[in-house]
């Protein structure tokens, strides 16, 4: 578990698929940016939260909540990219919490942790180019753009830039 100011980072739970769903899954705007399509209904949501939380399981994955209210509102992770080297393994949030500061909060609560359990000296960030706000976020915390390359989104084939940044630990 990995807790900020206004969220707690934790392993899913069966009875997260509805708020996931609402909040996430089936907001178009959400995926916006990530490499995975919308939900379409609820019976899909349940089928998705047993893939995640069997993912879960295996990965350093969580759902986000937010503190005040308790619900799902999005999803982060890490995964080791090399020795003492972590990256973020996607964040995201539903619509109705974004511009609230909490990318922020996760971004530095994956750090942190990556730094306190794995003594990490690197944290690497990715965006697409066209994705404003991550692309702040990243230069916000201080992190430093250091390549850029094409890519294809599987959803519609088309090709877009990411942008990888870097900080030191």
């Amino acid at each position: 578990m990995i807790e900020t100011e206004s969220l707690i980072l934790d392993k899913a739970r069966f009875s997260d698929w509805k708020e996931m769903y609402y909040n996430v899954w089936s907001q178009t705007e959400s995926a916006k940016y990530m490499d995975w399509k919308i939900t379409t209904s609820e019976e899909n949501a349940k089928i998705r939260i047993m893939k995640t939380i069997a993912f879960q399981k295996e990965h350093d994955t969580y759902l986000v909540y937010e503190k005040a209210s308790g619900k799902a509102i999005g999803y982060a992770g890490v995964e080791q990219k090399e020795l003492y080297t972590y990256q973020e393994a996607g964040i995201c949030l539903g619509p109705n919490y974004v511009g609230k500061g909490f990318g922020k909060q996760i971004l530095r609560g994956l750090i942190q942790y990556c730094k306190d359990e794995f003594a990490a000296k690197e944290f690497i960030y990715s965006t697409r180019e066209e994705n404003r706000a991550s692309n702040l976020l990243a230069k916000s915390l201080g992190f430093t753009m250091v390549s850029s390359m094409t890519k294809t989104d599987i959803r519609d084939g088309h090709n877009y830039s990411l942008l990888q940044y870097t900080l030191k630990l």
